[in-house]
Order: C-alpha cells, then structure tokens, then sequence
C-alpha cells in the first residue's frame, strides 16, 4: 500500500520537531558549560569581560552544532518513533498495509535535508563564526602573534616580538627539508615602522633562528649589500607553523577544494582538510543512520520497563558509534587509512547495521 501525503507530512512533522527539540536542549547545555569554561580560562584576565565571554560562547556554538547534530538525531528519532509507537498509531499504519520501511521514509526525508541543509549553507555561517571565536582566544588566551596564509601566490608567515615585527613570503616550503625556496622578508620595528627587507634565495628554519642564504639585504636611508648566509631569529617550529594553518572547520566547505589544492602546491600536506572535507559530504547519510539505529530500538511495541530499555540502548549505541568514529578519524588523521575511507566508514558501516537489524527484526 503506498503511504498517503498526509500520513507522511504527519509522521515528518513529528519527527522534525522531536528532533529540533533534542537539538535545542543539547545547544543550551553546551553553551552553558562553554560559559562556564571560559569564565574559568577568564579567570584574572581583566580585560576579558562577560561580554566578551558571552560573545565568544556564541561564535563557539554553530561549531558544536555539526557535534550535536548526530546524537540529536539519534535521540530525537527515538523519542518521534516511541512515541508513534504508545499512541498505537504504527499498529494502525502497519494494519492498514504500510510497511516499516514506508514509515521509515518522512524521518529519512528530514535526516538528508537537515545534513545537506547542514553542510552546505550553516557550514560556512559556523567556519566564519568559529575563525572569529580563535582570534579571539589567540588574542585574550594564547598570546599568539604568529599566523600563516597560503594563496596562489605562495605562503604569507608572519612572526613577532617584543622589538618588532617580520612578514615573510616564500613561493613554497620543503617539508623534508623545513626550506622556503624564494624568500622575501620584510622587517618592521613595533607596529608599522619599516625596518629592512631580505631577499633570499632559499631559507631553512633551524632550532630558533631562520637560515637565509645569498640574501640581499636592504635597509632605509643605505645601499643593497650582498649575504652569502643570514640568521633571522624566531620562536617559530615547524609544528607551530603547521598550527597557524586555518582549521578545516574554519574554512566554508565550498572552499575546501580550492584550499586543498592550493595547500599542495605550496608543499604542504592537505590529509587535514581532504578528511574533513568528505566528512561533510558523509553528514547525510551518517544522520540517515542515526535514524535507522533510533527505528531498531523504537518500532517496536514496549512493554512494562520497556522504555528504560530502549533509551539505555540508544545511549550505548550513540556512545559506541561516537567511540568508533574517534578511533576511525584518528587513524585517518595519521595517514594509517586513506581519507576517503576514514570519513565514511562510520556513516556506511552505521547505515548497513541500522538497515540490517531492522531486516531482522521487520522482515527476518
């Protein structure tokens, strides 16, 4: 029997708001132990004030949204699903010839529209909200003066102290060998005061101090002099350069690709950002997972205490997926599995298990 338009905008409906509703309650209590963290990080940092605690909290929370989601999901879908279930209105569906599988399809609808809805159009709202919450922190937390650009151009680093300030441009960098090939340094004095430029044919960062070498050294108000090996100092390390890059969940997933590319050819590695990138495309399919994993646990008709068991099962399989995904992400991180595999090994692997045990338990 094919499902009616009205029995599927109501069994969508109920599923929409259940799952809104878990969603909100989750946001607000991560937003207020975020309140709470900062206001302890805050702790003797006058200049850090409630406001801008409130401020950064609120730029965190869009971030936390794509973490939330899943479980929101997952647990919305429970409650939408349990609910259907006491009120008898799935043994009446299932009388009248609708099959788990039709009931299934209003929560599967809203599961891909909220992931693509997700990923394409709150992705870049919360990778630009999230780049202004680690400004932030880098300027009232960390201290942090050092940051690093790549365009098309090359590779932009900026590096300071106390006594001033340099600005270096390099064509590419060797990770191999930690060597920029094209380097142009320009020194300032404080802010904005122009000290020098160097320009080199090659720069290798050592213990504390940049290796410049045939450099050109021109300073104010004198002639260009010739260097066969110049020292630069820093703090920088290639760790903390790597770290300046901006964080694949600072980035709006329409520019992943192009930052990807752009990140080769300027010799980095860009593993970081090809995994999140297919991360977001596997959103989709993993909340349709979540919603097949809910279905196994809630179709069914509950008897006395049946309840207390459905949500002790949704709580050990929303536990264990988020384990196993960590594990899978980290060794994607590393390199130990491709990319590809890492970001869609959780969503497959939860879909087919969700598929098959409702196989079983429906249809076996």
């Amino acid at each position: 029997m094919r499902m009616s338009t009205t029995l599927f905008v109501y069994i969508a409906r109920q599923f929409l708001f259940a799952v809104l509703g878990v969603f909100a309650t989750l946001l607000a209590i991560i937003f207020l132990f975020d309140v709470i963290e900062l206001m302890r990080r805050a702790s003797g940092k006058e200049q850090v004030t409630i406001l801008v605690i409130l401020q950064m909290a609120t730029f965190k929370l869009p971030k936390m949204e794509a973490e939330v989601m899943p479980f929101a999901m997952l647990f919305g879908s429970m409650f939408a699903f349990w609910r259907l279930t006491r009120s008898n209105e799935l043994v009446v569906a299932r009388a009248a010839g609708i099959s788990v599988w039709q009931f299934l399809l209003p929560g599967l609808s809203i599961a891909a529209a909220i992931g693509i809805i997700q990923v394409g159009l709150f992705s870049p709202i919360a990778s630009v909200l999230l780049a202004k919450f680690e400004r932030m922190e880098g300027l009232f937390f960390r201290g942090q003066v050092s940051a690093l650009s790549v365009s098309s151009t090359g590779l932009w680093l900026r590096q300071g102290d106390s006594n001033g300030q340099a600005v270096i441009h390099a064509t590419r960098m060797d990770q191999a060998t930690n060597e920029l090939q094209n380097v142009v340094v320009f020194l300032y004095q404080g802010a904005d005061k122009f000290a020098g430029r160097l320009d080199a044919a090659a720069g290798r960062l050592g213990n504390g101090v940049w290796h410049l070498e045939r450099v050109n050294v021109s300073l104010p108000d004198q002639p260009t002099s010739f260097a066969a090996t110049y020292e630069l100092p820093t703090d920088l390390t290639l760790e903390r350069i790597q770290d300046s890059f901006a964080s694949p969940d600072t980035m709006s997933f329409w520019d992943l690709r192009g930052f990807i590319s752009t990140l080769e050819k300027a010799g980095f590695s860009a593993h970081r950002h090809r995994l999140h990138f297919h991360a977001q495309l596997a959103v989709p399919l993993l909340l349709c997972a979540m919603v097949l994993i809910a279905a196994t646990f809630s179709l069914r008709p509950t008897r006395r205490g049946g309840t207390a068991y459905m949500v002790l099962g949704g709580v050990i399989a929303g536990f264990l997926l988020f384990f196993i995904s960590d594990i899978v992400f980290a060794l994607g991180l590393s390199a130990t599995i491709p990319a590809i595999l890492a970001a869609w090994t959780p969503a497959g692997v939860s879909s087919m298990l969700g598929a098959a045990m409702l196989l079983h338990l429906e249809d076996g």
